[in-house]
This record gives C-alpha cells, sequence and structure tokens, in this order.
C-alpha cells in the first residue's frame, strides 16, 4: 500500500494512500485451483512477518473465505473469516458518499468554499478556507497539510511512549487541526495532488455543520442500516473491538525490526473521520459493490464519484474517496485502502461489481497488500 517511511505506524495512518501496484503480477507459473494464488500471496505476506490475515472475495464462482496465520500472537489463536477489523482510510469512501449524498439532496455543492461552512477554520501559515473547495478536500488537490505529518503528533501518538500514555486521549476535531495549521500548504489549492488526512478531517466537520448531526450517525443512517452492515460500525470513543476480532499489533518505532506491540486498543478520536471505522470483509465488498452499481448514489453524483484526478502512482487515479488502480494485468479496480495502528486493509471491486476483494493484515509494519490483489484479479 504505502511506502514506510519514518515512524511505521505513523506512515500507516499518514499515508494511508488507498493502494499501491506492485511492479509485477502473481509470480509466473501459478496456477490457480480456485484463489490458491491469493491464498499464496497470503501466506507469503505471513512468512513476512504480518501475524495473520483474513480475506474474502466473490465472482462469477461464488463467495471464497480464507485465513492465514493467527489473530493473536499470545495464545496462537487463528484469524477467522468473520474478523471485524479496523478499516483506517477506507473510512473517507464513507465520508464521500454522504457528502455526495448531501450535494444530491441540495444541501450543498463541491464547489462550495469550506469557509462557506466552517468559517475561519481553515487558517494559519498561508492555509485559507475561502481558496479551498469542498471538491478539493474529497479528492486530495487542496494542499492542506497532513495532520499525521506533524512531528509533534507523530511523538505523541505515534511513538511507543507517546502512544501508551496517550492512545486514550479523546481530540476534537479541532484539536486536530491545530496541528496541522501550524505548517505551511503543501501547494496552492488545485495545483497538484497530495495526500491529506486534515481533508476528511474537515470533511467529517462539514458533514456535522450541513446537518447538525455527528457524521457517524449520518454514515450510519445513510450507508450502513440501508445496506445491512452488520458488521462495521463508527466508534465514536471507544478504544475496544467488537467480536469477532483478532489483536493488531505495531512497532511504534522508525524501524521495521524490534519489540512488537499490541496496539489494539485506541481512541477513535484520533482519527475521526479519515480513518476510524470498523468493519468486515463481506461488508466491504458489500458496500463497494453497491457503490460503483450506482445503488447509492445519482448518477451526476455517481459521476463526480468516479472523476479522477492524477497522483504520484501514473497506475493510480483518485476520485472522491475512491481509487482508481490499474493492475499489471490491466484490470481496473475501484476502492480504497487504510493503516491505521496495527492493521492495513484493502476493498476493491471491478466497476462493474461482478469481481470484489476485501482482506486485512493485522499488523502494520510488513506485507505486500499489492501482491494479494494481483494475485486475485491477476493469478489466473
Amino acid at each position: 500500500m504505502s511506502v514506510r517511511t519514518g515512524l511505521v505506524a505513523a506512515t500507516a495512518l499518514a499515508a494511508a494512500v488507498a493502494m499501491a501496484v506492485p511492479a509485477a503480477a502473481a509470480p509466473a507459473g501459478v496456477e490457480r485451483a480456485g484463489h490458491s494464488a491469493t491464498q499464496e500471496a497470503m501466506d507469503a505476506a505471513v512468512r513476512d512477518g504480518v501475524p495473520g490475515v483474513t480475506a474474502r472475495a466473490k465472482d462469477a464462482r461464488g463467495v471464497w473465505k480464507a485465513t492465514s496465520g493467527v489473530g493473536d500472537l499470545r495464545t496462537g489463536k487463528p484469524r477467522s473469516a468473520e474478523d471485524r477489523y479496523r478499516v483506517g482510510s477506507v473510512t473517507k469512501t464513507f465520508v464521500a458518499t454522504v457528502l455526495l449524498q448531501l450535494e444530491a439532496e441540495g444541501e450543498l455543492s463541491l464547489d462550495d468554499k469550506v469557509e462557506k461552512w466552517l468559517p475561519g477554520v481553515v487558517r494559519g501559515n498561508g492555509h485559507d478556507g475561502r481558496k479551498v473547495t469542498l471538491r478539493q478536500l474529497l479528492n486530495h488537490t487542496s494542499g492542506i497539510f497532513n495532520v499525521t505529518k506533524d512531528e509533534t503528533f507523530i511523538e505523541r501518538y505515534f511513538a511507543k511512549d507517546g502512544f501508551f500514555n496517550h492512545r486514550y486521549d479523546t481530540l476534537t476535531p479541532e484539536d486536530l487541526l491545530g496541528y496541522a495549521m501550524k505548517h505551511k500548504p503543501d501547494f496552492a489549492p488545485g495545483t497538484s495532488w497530495n495526500y491529506s488526512n486534515t481533508n476528511y478531517v474537515l470533511a467529517g466537520m462539514v458533514i456535522e455543520k450541513v446537518t447538525g448531526h455527528w457524521f457517524g450517525d449520518e454514515i450510519d443512517a445513510r450507508v450502513i442500516k440501508p445496506l445491512g452492515l452488520g458488521a462495521t460500525s463508527v466508534p465514536r470513543t471507544d478504544p475496544t473491538m467488537p467480536r469477532p476480532s483478532s489483536r493488531a499489533y505495531g512497532k511504534l518505532a522508525r524501524t521495521t525490526t524490534g519489540p512488537t506491540y499490541d496496539v489494539t486498543e485506541w481512541n477513535p478520536t484520533l482519527a475521526y473521520a479519515s480513518g476510524s471505522m470498523i468493519s468486515n470483509s463481506a461488508d466491504l465488498s458489500r458496500f463497494y459493490t453497491a457503490l460503483v452499481r450506482g445503488r447509492l448514489l445519482p448518477e451526476k453524483q455517481q459521476k463526480e464519484l468516479t472523476t479522477t484526478v492524477d497522483t504520484d502512482d501514473p497506475k493510480r487515479h483518485y476520485g472522491l474517496g475512491l481509487t482508481d488502480v490499474e493492475l499489471s494485468c490491466g484490470i481496473h479496480v475501484w476502492g480504497h485502502g487504510g493503516e491505521a495502528y496495527g492493521t492495513q486493509a484493502v476493498a476493491v471491486t471491478t466497476a462493474d461489481g461482478r469481481h470484489s476483494l476485501a482482506f486485512n493484515f493485522n499488523g502494520d509494519w510488513s506485507g505486500d497488500s499489492g501482491a494479494v490483489m494481483e494475485a486475485e484479479f491477476c493469478g489466473e
């Protein structure tokens, strides 16, 4: 997914950029009987150091579910195909969907300036909400500095001592913005692309300003309940995980070596609307399939959702909280990836919704999630 630099966990939440594409497809000569290439890629991730993997795919042959490795390093309990897990930046697709629904209802326009809804909030060191549109928040062309790149934030919430001292802290969106506004913008709005979690902190705040409701309640009412996503939730401040679930592990260091820590519990306000949701592979596949098939948005907003901009990878283009990835075999998949403390999640589907894949690693420092995607869609 993302290239890990600096603190491993910090990069996970800071970059969390959908998914990256490996240079090559699954190993030549792999014969896939069903999903054997995908299983091998999962097993390879475990050999590479990921504690465990859970995955679900659906295609013309039906539903396939599989696991590899363990969900608990202490007890050796294996991962479950039904595991719930933190999905990190997959949350962004849900947030973007809600804003697009609000536009369809005439409550806002994506061409509105952030200042209209959050007056005076985006200010400081060259940031100016009067020049940034809601659309630029959703497709990461705003230039607003990424909160999780701030060194003070990293040391306080991602380094080992900071994490264990502060993981149960409750932060407000304004707290998160405070870290970002200390820095200059990355570029003038609309002139380039750079992934920034701050964009979706602001998007969540806009949802709340427009509706008068907490952003998570809007996601629940507009997406989770209508689609029957029974394993999906937006926790407020509860740091625990619902069952069934596995433990999540991280290094909390600037290298991928050294001790491994259980980082399962943390207050979701540390991520807010940029990456706080919990789900499982079945629900994520159902969500993205419904989304690409137009079940959640009218035609105009569906077109906006899938109108992409260039990123720093020529094989990856970013829409509104949705990524279009071209795999090595030429297949395009739409979806998002997410990384947070001890977790890497990916959920993608073909544009027609006929072939979907969702999976999770319960470790944040190793494993090739791109190889799992390649094996599933290009491994035959």
